[in-house]
């Protein structure tokens, strides 16, 4: 199976003579490249019954590296699995326009903060409206910034508990339809959206290179908002999850995906790299396409976050400061099971072992003993 790591190895040089990454990217890129190699050093295993060794490469642990989410993402979900409650769940998506992008990725860390602020405000303020429900609710917000094709699309993920708690602390449900309109919530989204980065440009917070360089000026930058508020911003919601279960299975999906996963590669030469696409205009039906390698690159990196960067938010019951009390509340308003996280207190590799289905300490040789971790060895120790 062809992989990322393989895929920089044969072009990261190349992208290098061509383009100038940033220090989160390169790091990202060494990071993958390196990754359960040699360079970053390893652990030396001894089996306690036949004596024989093995050496373990260490990882990167780079949350971009599709090599090291597996653990990360059972973990995530095991814990999270503790605050579902016994009530409807949606997922929706909120998308920023075109004319947008090129802003936003010059401006990662402050405008994909403004995306998750106004997604919050734009949930929080129509929930509380007794037009709509008249209760304070719950939900997480991560962000997604690739299509299929690795072109840059950053939206927000948003999946809303469906029911939220009164002011006078009583469960209001919302029932099986999702309770905010579309095209209201997309209205409100644009507006929040809009009218934040209007002071963020007074306040002369925002970069302008290249192409971009034109908004600089007021006038242009004017036209720019218009041009937004003139067009309807794409927000859809899907189906409900049926029941606390399938919600649990369905956040691994988005919390710890990267850009590309190994599995949608499907060949590399010496030029280009094939992947595997799902066409959502049409039916989801599978495709594929083929990229320079130099571009595969290219697009991957842009999708690497600015470092200390939080990717995954929580707001209304479900925010930290509120979990010991409104949430503890709900819980025993909707009759909710308490869930045990079954990864709690346990080492990465019990966990590791729960998820393969296997005990992987057992020694390969004798199939008796276990291996035990004996020295570590710097990567300067390595061949």
């Amino acid at each position: 199976m062809i992989t990322v790591q393989d895929v920089f190895h044969q072009f990261y040089s190349l992208y290098n003579e061509s383009y100038s990454p940033n220090a989160q990217q390169i790091k990202a890129a060494n990071d993958i490249m390196n990754c359960r190699t040699a360079a970053l050093g390893a652990h030396v295993y001894e089996c306690e019954e036949c004596r024989n060794t093995s050496v373990h490469y260490n990882s990167c642990r780079n949350r971009h590296c599709p090599l090291c989410q597996g653990v990360n993402k059972a973990v995530w979900v095991d814990q999270k699995s503790k605050d579902i409650l016994n009530a409807p769940y949606f997922h929706v998506v909120f998308t920023m326009p075109s004319q947008l992008q090129a802003l936003i990725y010059q401006n990662q860390k402050l405008l994909y903060t403004l995306m998750y602020k106004s997604v919050a405000k734009t949930i929080s303020e129509l929930s509380l409206d007794k037009k709509y429900l008249g209760a304070q609710i719950g939900f997480f917000s991560l962000l997604h910034t690739w299509g299929q094709d690795l072109h840059y699309h950053p939206h927000i993920h948003t999946v809303v508990l469906a029911g939220g708690l009164t002011k006078a602390n009583q469960w209001r449900h919302t029932g099986e339809k999702f309770f905010l309109p579309i095209k209201v919530l997309s209205k409100k989204f644009r507006g929040i959206f809009l009218h934040y980065l209007k002071k963020h440009y007074a306040q002369n917070l925002l970069s302008f290179f290249g192409k971009q360089e034109k908004y600089a000026d007021p006038s242009s930058f004017k036209s720019l908002l218009n041009q937004c508020y003139s067009q309807d911003w794409y927000s859809y919601t899907k189906p409900t999850f049926s029941g606390p279960l399938a919600v649990v299975k369905y956040l691994g999906r988005y919390t710890h995906r990267i850009a590309i996963s190994n599995n949608r590669i499907i060949c590399m030469d010496k030029d280009t790299v094939t992947i595997v696409i799902k066409d959502y205009k049409n039916s989801n039906k599978t495709n594929t396409v083929t990229l320079k390698g130099i571009e595969f690159i290219r697009r991957f990196l842009m999708h690497i976050l600015p470092k200390g960067f939080v990717k995954i938010r929580y707001f209304g019951i479900l925010a930290n400061r509120n979990k010991k009390t409104k949430l503890t509340l709900c819980r025993s308003l909707t009759h909710s099971p308490l869930y045990k996280p079954k990864f709690e207190g346990l080492k990465t590799i019990d966990i590791l072992c729960i998820l393969v289905g296997k005990d992987v300490t057992l020694c390969p040789v004798c199939k008796k003993g276990k291996l035990l971790a004996v020295s570590t060895l710097l990567p300067e120790a390595l061949p």
